[in-house]
C-alpha cells in the first residue's frame, strides 16, 4: 500500500484516483478541451471579406478625397489664362477658345499635381493646423504614397501634353511652373520674402501663359498690374494666416513666426498700391487716342474702368485688414458686392477693349 500510493495520486493535486491517461482516453469527460476540438474540427479561419463591394467604396473614397486634394475652388484661379488674350481683344475666336480651354486644363493639371505633391509633403505638419488637418491627405483619407504618385503622374501627362499640343513657350513655361512649385514645395517656402515672390510669380504665369499660346505681346501695364495684384492677394493672405494664427503659427508654417502682421500689412498695402497705379497709366495712356467720345460718341470705358478697379482693390482690403482674406477665392466668390463690382468692372474692361 505505501508503495501504490504515490503513483495513485501522481500528478493530482486534488487526490483524485484517475491518470492523465484515463483522462486523455476520455473525451465526453471535457468537450471543450482546445485539444479535443482540434480533432473535431480544422481549426477556423476568419472569412475573407467580400473584396468587390470594399474595394470600390475605397476606391471611391480615396477619389473623392483626391479631387478635393485638387482643390477645385482654386481651379478659378486658372481664368486668369484669359487675361492676356481678352485685354487684347483676341478672346472670341474659335482657334482662342480651344487652345484657351486647352492651356486652362493643362495648368489646372499642373496645379492638382502641385497640390498633391506639397499635401503628400505636409501631411504632418497640416494635422497641428485647425483646418488644414481636415485635408484628406492629412486625415488619412488618401495615403501618401498615393498623392505622390498620382501627383507625379499629373505632372508628366500634362507637360507631355502641352508640348505636343501647344506652342514651345507654354511647355517651357509650364515646366518652369512645376519645378518653381515644387522648390517651393521642399525649401523655398521657409525663406523669407522670396516664398511671397514664387506665389506671386505662380499667378503672373497663369496670366501669361494665355497670351504665350496665342503669341499675343504682353504689354508693360498688364505685367506690372497682374504682378501686383497678386502680390496684394498673397500678402493679404499671409497677413490674414498671420492674424488667426497669432501665438501657435510655428507649428503650422513656421515661416509666419519671422513675419510681423505689421510688415505684412505694408506689403498688401504697398502692392495695391502699385496695381491701381499700373491700371491707371494703362489706362490714362490710351485715353487721347482710343473710344474718345467725341470720335465714337461712346463712353470712355477705358477710364471708367479705373473707378470699378480701385473699388474692388478697396473691398477686397476689407477684409485682408480684418484678417479674413486667408482664402481669396472663397472672398471673391462669396462676398456678393464684390461679385458686383467685379462684374461692372469686367463690363467696362470688355468695352474698352473692344474699342480700342
Amino acid at each position: 500500500m505505501t508503495e501504490t500510493a504515490p503513483h495513485l495520486n501522481s500528478g493530482r493535486p486534488d487526490g483524485g484516483t484517475r491518470s492523465d491517461s484515463t483522462h486523455s482516453n476520455t473525451p465526453s469527460a471535457h468537450p471543450n478541451t482546445p485539444a479535443l476540438l482540434g480533432q473535431r474540427t480544422p481549426p477556423r479561419r476568419p472569412a475573407p471579406p467580400h473584396p468587390r463591394p470594399h474595394s470600390v467604396l475605397h476606391v471611391l473614397h480615396v477619389l473623392h478625397g483626391l479631387l478635393k486634394t485638387a482643390r477645385p475652388k482654386q481651379w478659378v484661379k486658372n481664368l486668369l489664362v484669359v487675361a492676356a488674350p481678352a485685354a487684347a481683344g483676341q478672346l472670341f475666336t474659335r482657334h482662342a477658345l480651344t487652345q484657351l480651354a486647352l492651356v486652362f486644363a493643362l495648368f489646372t493639371a499642373c496645379a492638382a499635381a502641385v497640390y498633391l505633391i506639397n499635401d503628400a509633403r505636409d501631411a504632418d505638419a497640416d494635422r497641428a493646423h485647425p483646418t488644414k488637418r481636415h485635408r484628406p491627405v492629412a486625415a488619412g483619407q488618401v495615403p501618401v504614397p498615393v498623392a505622390y504618385g498620382v501627383g507625379g503622374v499629373l505632372a508628366v501627362l500634362a507637360l507631355a501634353l502641352a508640348g505636343w499640343l501647344t506652342p514651345p513657350l507654354v511647355p517651357a513655361l509650364l515646366t518652369a511652373y512645376v519645378g518653381m512649385q515644387l522648390a517651393y514645395c521642399v525649401s523655398l517656402k521657409h525663406v523669407l520674402v522670396v516664398d511671397l515672390v514664387v506665389v506671386t510669380t505662380g499667378f503672373l504665369m497663369r496670366a501669361m501663359v494665355g497670351g504665350l499660346a496665342l503669341g499675343i505681346p504682353l504689354s508693360r501695364w498688364f505685367l506690372i498690374t497682374t504682378g501686383f495684384g497678386a502680390l496684394f492677394m498673397v500678402a493679404a493672405k499671409r497677413y490674414s494666416e498671420a492674424v488667426q494664427m497669432e501665438g501657435t503659427a510655428g507649428a503650422t508654417r513656421a515661416l509666419l513666426t519671422e513675419y510681423t502682421t505689421g510688415y505684412l500689412r505694408f506689403v498688401w498695402q504697398l502692392a495695391a498700391g502699385v496695381a491701381v497705379l499700373g491700371y491707371c497709366l494703362w489706362a490714362l495712356e490710351g485715353g487721347g487716342t482710343h473710344a474718345a467720345p467725341t470720335a465714337t460718341g461712346l463712353l470712355p470705358w477705358r477710364q471708367l474702368s479705373v473707378v470699378a478697379f480701385i473699388l474692388a482693390v478697396l473691398r477686397y482690403a476689407v477684409f485682408a485688414d480684418r484678417g479674413t482674406a486667408g482664402e481669396p477665392e472663397e472672398v471673391v466668390l462669396g462676398d456678393r458686392a464684390l461679385a458686383v463690382i467685379g462684374l461692372v468692372w469686367l463690363g467696362m474692361y470688355g468695352l474698352a477693349v473692344a474699342h480700342c
